[in-house]
């Protein structure tokens, strides 16, 4: 049959060389179909299907055709399954293809328009140079509806790059789980002999951190270290409001008060820096909290990095030094406003640190007085006969003693509660205008790289006019002009830069201020209805003893003596004189 005649050539000379079999009345027709190439051929193949009857009802005919249609397709299934896991990516060209893996392919009427035959020639004259085999063994098969439904189950893998892309995190990984710190500073204790004695605290640190090699760890820090950590952290962070360490003070250092409320101090700078976003991602803090041999780490950075902080070398190359930079006018009203409430704040807080300090001697003073009059008291019951009123001079002696102890706790509490964050927040006052002096040193270090690119325009400007020709000379100068251009860019983003962070690091000063001294109030209300609570126990513990105390009053009076006895004691006394006046009579007779 012509099944086996067209199974042997996949190629496109098959139609001409059935017409020349299916039709021998007519060889001429034959002989003028194989003259031509294959263009010609495919036009007698299209316009023997619509003009002779004769060749639509021949038996090698109709089944030719539905193969080599049939063939096509399954080709075009081959390339979408090529190009299907572009999903997306790619772009449909035809609708009705990704319609055709739901239902099975149907082989094609004898009646199909010639007008779908042409775009799937061109498309199969393409697929045969990719794959030949695969043509050649549709056409065998006869079968077009058992093998080219092989890629359809390989068509719905179009959807898996749609859950890859709902699976994939929203936000990165560094910024959902932002690291932690807990810090504490305990365990002062001095060491060092009479000339170099100082305290030494006990640094421990618990972070959720990967930067630092360990969860937990614990180091031996002394004030001179934190010192140095916070220049290090205001060097390297400009524009960043660093909490600053207490203030150094020489007379009474190892006073226990005074070294509890540093301790207090160094603790909050320590966990404020922490907290902060940028700060904690600095290296020479890492350094501080984690370093076994911290002054052998800091000589080795020193030799490193002479410079000692990498955006100090950055400010040092555009020319912003530490030395005066004239008076500065500021342009910009919200940092005006910021100053002179700065200004107020400061003066406020001073104020405010003043009276706690004398609030708290006042209370000293009064536990001082209270441990005068239990000394009196106590004196007092020594010297009494009466053992109830000695018993409750004493008793009252000992509640004497007790406030004291209170009205010293309440005082240290003043100071380590309220006391301490006005004391926090002015040396905060004055970080913050060192921010404000570093943006000022910013922009006076823009107009001076300003100045510097105007001179050297006008230098290359006037060489150009004098009209010499000494080029190296002009490349020389186009290069400097290039470079002050390049500091003025980096001044004036710096300058820029640094306003933007100031405003938020001001924001975030006055949101953190808020919370800070809510919290001291509260703390330092809770601490004081403690310790009213503690002298009301005291008193009425101090009246329940004094009921146990028979009688009324402290001092119990001699018995009252009744009438008759008084009578009888008046009558018996009458007698006694009479007996003497008896007796005194009869002497004197006897004498006589």
């Amino acid at each position: 049959m012509d099944l086996e005649t067209g199974g042997e050539s996949p190629w496109g000379d098959v139609p001409s060389r059935s017409q020349s079999q299916d039709n021998p009345s007519n060889p001429a027709e034959g002989g003028a179909s194989n003259a031509p190439g294959d263009t010609v051929n495919q036009e007698s193949s299209t316009a023997g299907a619509t003009l002779s009857p004769s060749i639509k009802s021949s038996t090698g005919r109709g089944p030719r055709t539905p193969r080599k249609v049939e063939a096509h397709a399954t080709q075009l299934e081959a390339i979408d399954d090529s190009l299907g896991p572009l999903g997306p990516l790619g772009e449909s060209t035809e609708p009705a293809e990704p319609i055709e893996p739901d239902e099975p392919p149907t082989p094609p009427h004898k009646g199909t328009p010639t007008g779908h035959n042409l775009p799937d020639r061109s498309r199969s004259q393409l697929s045969a140079s990719r794959g030949t085999l695969d043509s050649a063994d549709i056409e065998v098969d006869g079968e077009p509806s058992g093998r080219p439904r092989i890629p359809p189950p390989v068509r719905p893998a179009v959807s898996p790059p749609q859950t890859q892309r709902q699976t994939q995190p929203s936000v990165p990984i560094e910024q959902a789980a932002k690291p932690t710190f807990e810090i504490t500073v305990g365990d002062p204790h001095k060491v060092g002999d009479l000339t170099s004695s100082h305290i030494v605290y006990q640094v421990r640190t618990k972070t959720t951190s990967k930067a630092y090699r360990q969860p937990e760890f614990s180091v031996s820090r002394r004030y001179r270290d934190f010192l140095w950590l916070y220049n290090q952290l205001h060097n390297n962070n400009p524009g960043v409001v660093v909490p600053p360490p207490p203030e150094k003070q020489v007379v009474g250092r190892f006073d226990s008060n005074f070294v509890e409320s540093r301790r207090a101090a160094l603790e909050r700078m320590l966990n404020k820096a922490a907290a902060h976003p940028i700060l904690q991602h600095d290296g020479d803090l890492k350094l501080f909290l984690e370093s076994e041999a911290f002054s052998v780490d800091v000589k080795h950075k020193e030799k490193k990095e002479p410079g000692l902080g990498e955006s100090k070398s950055v400010l040092s190359s555009i020319g912003i030094s530490g030395g005066s930079t004239g008076k500065f006018i500021e342009q910009d009203d919200w940092f005006h406003d910021r100053k002179i409430y700065l200004d107020a704040l400061e003066n406020q807080l001073k104020a405010l640190a003043k009276t706690i300090d004398i609030a708290a001697k006042q209370r000293k003073e009064l536990a001082e007085a209270a441990g005068d009059l239990s000394s009196s008291l106590h004196s007092l019951a020594t010297v009494e006969f009466s053992p109830s009123l000695s018993g409750s001079l004493e008793g009252l002696s000992d509640l004497q003693l007790r406030v004291r102890e209170v009205y010293e706790r309440q005082s240290q509490q003043d100071v380590l509660t309220l006391g301490i964050t006005a004391d926090e927040y002015i040396r905060l006052v004055s970080s913050v205008k060192q921010a404000f002096i570093q943006r000022q040193k910013a922009f006076h270090s823009w107009h001076v790289a300003e100045n510097e690119l105007q001179k050297r325009k006008n230098i290359q400007d006037k060489t150009l006019r004098q009209g010499k020709t000494q080029q190296d000379r002009l490349n020389q100068l186009s290069a400097d002009v290039g470079d002050a251009e390049r500091r003025v860019h980096q001044a004036r983003l710096l300058f820029e830069d640094m306003g933007r962070l100031m405003r938020n690091e001001l924001e975030r000063f006055e949101r953190e201020k808020v919370e800070d001294f809510k919290s001291g109030v509260e703390t330092f209300l809770e601490s004081a209805v403690e310790a009213q609570k503690e002298l009301i126990e005291l008193w009425e513990t101090y009246l329940m003893q004094l009921d146990e105390v028979d009688g009324p009053t402290f001092y119990k009076p001699p018995q009252i003596v009744s009438a008759t006895s008084t009578v009888e004691a008046s009558e018996g006394l009458q007698t006694h004189e009479t007996e003497v006046q008896a007796a005194a009579s009869a002497t004197v007779e006897q004498e006589e």
